[in-house]
């Protein structure tokens, strides 16, 4: 039986059907129909067998006809309607063309920084997530930020607020106070005939003993576990015995690789391992200073287990046991004292910019600013440490930051538009804090889709300056590397005390290709757009001044050729 789908869907049994008001019965013609005539109808064909009611939903055309009574309006009511339309367009027209000229649409609600800094022992990685979701979604109506007058007004206002202030450098016992375990590991004496900073700890274990079977470093990594699986099978022949008792030699670096990120890094490191004199922690960046120490392993999963000191101590047992072998072979042959020349470094690009874990475990701050820097602690064990830096015009820097770390869409708009937004939030908390309290700011650091912070490098080593004198750091330029790896090369030899090198290993050394490139795919994209370069240079202009003026070198200015 056919039912008319406009006129009659009732679901009922043949039987019934015919006393159907609308459809009279099977006989139903849709041409002759009233109700149906001229009109395209769709046909519903159903079994004829018996339906419970209760288990079928009724379906009915009320909504239909009440669609046709929408287009039946009359001709007074749709022109009120259009023109009520029409009126709302111009309305919200002349708003947005208000905002783009007065720069309104910049405007992002007020940006409260002081929650997070005054109530840093409220917090916890819950909440960081929550308040990175809120800011990365609140997303800043950039559609006009392309005007670079209306950046300017941004740039300006961030430079009147620039301010390098003098930091207050912390107390030994309060470093102590934070860190008691620390203290209790890393002595304050070292032995004296070696140039790292090395001592002998005693061993309790036995041979069967895994040394290693709690390392996070291994416990968390697969890739690090064949690294610890021999350092287990060898450990117990490099232990020193004397008097029933067993040692094994700790060191820590003798010098540190602090920074920056994409900034040539990984080659120095590279090529610096290569000489015969240096020996590298097992992994090129433990991260443990800024990251590992406070459990943060990735930056996304907010916090786990704090890796004791012991785990990073760990890292440097491989160079220990060479250390550890040329000093029995010296003692052997006689020559007690002789200084043994095998220095040992870690090359974590971390190191010089990341406290960002400071606000959650340093509660006593003022004004938002830490209290407490990694440089306090390395300091506090390692007063005579040596320091390099690789540094790069702070504007392309950024863009490589950008295109290594962005996983998808990247495109040079993609990277305007986020630079825009960022400038928009580093301006607002300048507003209320210091220099130092926002670039040292962790929700503000999340917030900003791009590292323009990363890029002051001046703030960050004036505040190593604070503990370390300017002969102890090394500060090199990746241009200058990348024109002449020979010429930085031989720099950072005369740096480390480094003996010479045969013509063979030195070729080795300099002439090997470059490490940790761009990517192909990277690369296609092509520089930055000109407006957005020319926005960043007029930003990182006064820091790049005084990293100049600190350091009397006019080649850090980075100025255009």
């Amino acid at each position: 039986m056919k039912h008319c789908i406009r006129c009659c869907i009732a679901l009922l049994p043949n039987d019934l059907h015919k006393h159907c008001s609308r459809c009279r019965g099977p006989s139903h013609n849709n041409k002759n129909c009233h109700l149906c005539k001229r009109e395209n109808k769709v046909l519903l064909h159903l079994d004829s067998k018996q339906m419970n009611l209760l288990a079928v939903l009724e379906v009915r055309t009320d909504h239909s006809e009440s669609w046709t009574g929408l287009f039946c309006l009359k001709k007074g009511k749709l022109c009120s309607l259009m023109f009520g339309l029409l009126i709302m367009m111009l309305v919200m027209a002349s708003y947005i063309l208000t905002g783009a000229k007065h720069g309104l649409l910049l405007v992002l609600p007020t940006f409260h920084y002081g929650a997070f800094a005054r109530n840093s022992n409220l917090m916890d990685s819950e909440m960081l997530c929550d308040m990175k979701d809120h800011y990365q979604t609140s997303k800043i109506n950039i559609s006009y930020a392309k005007d670079y007058p209306n950046i300017k007004v941004i740039i300006d206002t961030i430079t009147s607020n620039i301010e390098f202030k003098p930091r207050h450098y912390p107390h030994l016992e309060d470093l102590k106070k934070q860190e008691l375990h620390m203290f209790s590991v890393i002595p304050n004496k070292f032995l004296p005939n070696i140039k790292s900073p090395c001592w002998y700890e005693e061993y309790s274990g036995n041979m069967t003993t895994n040394p290693y079977a709690t390392n996070s470093y291994a416990l968390y990594s697969k890739r690090f576990r064949t690294i610890f699986d021999y350092l287990r099978k060898v450990f117990w022949n490099h232990l020193y015995h004397y008097k029933d008792k067993h040692y094994r030699l700790r060191c820590l670096p003798h010098f540190y690789i602090i920074g920056q990120p994409k900034c040539g890094t990984t080659d120095l490191y590279d090529r610096l391992r290569l000489h015969p004199d240096v020996r590298f922690s097992a992994i090129k960046e433990p991260h443990w200073w800024t990251r590992k120490r406070f459990g943060i392993i990735r930056l996304r999963d907010g916090f786990h287990d704090r890796y004791p000191v012991e785990d990073y101590l760990d890292l440097f047992d491989l160079a220990a046991h060479q250390i550890q072998s040329v000093l029995q072979d010296d003692v052997a042959k006689g020559y007690s004292n002789k200084m043994n020349n095998i220095i040992i470094g870690e090359a974590s690009a971390s190191t010089m910019w990341d406290n960002n874990a400071w606000i959650f475990f340093y509660d006593n701050s003022s004004d938002g600013e830490p209290p407490f820097l990694i440089q306090d602690f390395i300091h506090a064990f390692q007063p005579n440490a040596k320091l390099i830096v690789m540094l790069r015009d702070p504007v392309e820097r950024l863009y490589s930051d950008y295109l290594y770390f962005a996983s998808a869409n990247k495109s040079v708009e993609d990277f305007h538009e986020k630079v825009a937004e960022s400038l928009q939030l580093f301006e607002n908390c300048l507003v209320d804090y210091s220099l130092r309290a926002c670039v040292y700011n962790n929700t503000l650091n999340n917030a900003m889709p791009v590292r323009l912070q990363v890029g002051l490098y001046v703030v960050f080593l004036l505040d190593w300056l604070t503990v370390f004198n300017k002969d102890q750091m090394l500060v090199l330029r990746l241009e200058d590397h990348a024109s002449n790896v020979k010429y930085t090369m031989h720099m950072v030899f005369r740096f480390l005390d480094l003996g010479a090198l045969s013509e063979k290993q030195e070729a080795l050394i300099t002439k090997s290709p470059a490490s940790n490139t761009r990517r192909p795919e990277d690369r296609n994209l092509g520089p930055m757009l000109p407006l957005t370069k020319e926005i960043l240079e007029d930003f990182y202009r006064p820091f790049n001044a005084k990293l100049a003026q600190v350091f009397c070198d006019e080649a850090f200015l980075w100025k255009k050729p």
